[in-house]
């Protein structure tokens, strides 16, 4: 059953103009994000999906140099996006990583893939309480071409209604019962400058170039530094 990475991402953004570009410890954040997937030990390759539109050549650029395949499809249809990406590379199943989320965790990643394939599960999703931005979904490509085959819309953003809502799929939550993963307070996700401020100084306290350093080691660090939490509690 090949696996993959299917990292989500476009350069534009409302809230955050331009933040899959925006530069931590000199390099983009999404060749952050792409350097956090290549740490994944049980996937066979990782592919970034993005669109077509000029707007996101410098996302494929990126991609290009850090040497992972990638694919270019719908602006507004994820679904659509990542079925494109299966069929291309011939993928089976997959967890997913949104641009957003420079420190989504490989060791959950790996146990997102692990159970896709033990457990037969089509569709995972992080269980209530774990650290946002530490874990996104895990996906099998069977489930993901029976929604598109159904799915009403093009507009896919809120996607997981399709899996979760039709009674159609094995669906459940990532099997992780250490407490060192569950903290509603920490927030890991890139929407606002603040956050951006937040992941600047795990960076640059961890000295992050390869952003190989694990949640098992940040999580610690957080706790005993609050005021770099505060940074984007809100």
């Amino acid at each position: 059953m090949k696996s993959a990475i299917f990292i989500t991402v476009r350069s534009d953004s409302s809230r955050l103009p331009n933040k899959a570009l925006l530069p931590i410890l000199g390099k983009p954040t999404i060749e952050m994000v792409i350097l956090r997937a290549k740490v994944v030990k049980n996937v066979d390759t990782v592919i970034v999906c993005t669109t077509e539109r000029p707007v996101d050549d410098a996302i494929v650029h990126i991609a290009e140099k850090c040497k992972v395949q990638y694919y270019r499809g719908s602006l507004d249809d994820k679904l659509d996006r990542w079925l494109g990406a299966a069929k291309k590379f011939n993928i089976k199943c997959f967890v997913t990583m949104d641009g957003d989320d420079l420190l989504c965790d490989p060791e959950l990643m790996e146990m997102g893939v692990e159970q896709l394939k033990i457990d037969g599960d089509d569709f995972i999703e992080a269980p209530p309480g774990l650290i946002c931005g530490a874990f996104t979904y895990g996906i099998k490509t069977a489930a993901l071409e029976n929604v598109c085959s159904i799915k009403d819309t093009s507009d896919t953003e809120m996607m997981w209604v399709y899996f979760k809502d039709t009674g159609l799929f094995k669906v459940a939550t990532l099997k992780v019962n250490d407490p060192v993963f569950y903290d509603s307070n920490i927030r890991m996700t890139l929407d606002y400058k603040e956050d951006f401020s937040f992941f600047s100084a795990i960076f640059e306290h961890f000295d992050c170039v390869n952003n190989d350093t694990p949640i098992r080691d940040i999580v610690p660090y957080l706790h005993a530094h609050p005021e770099i939490v505060q940074l984007n509690a809100y």
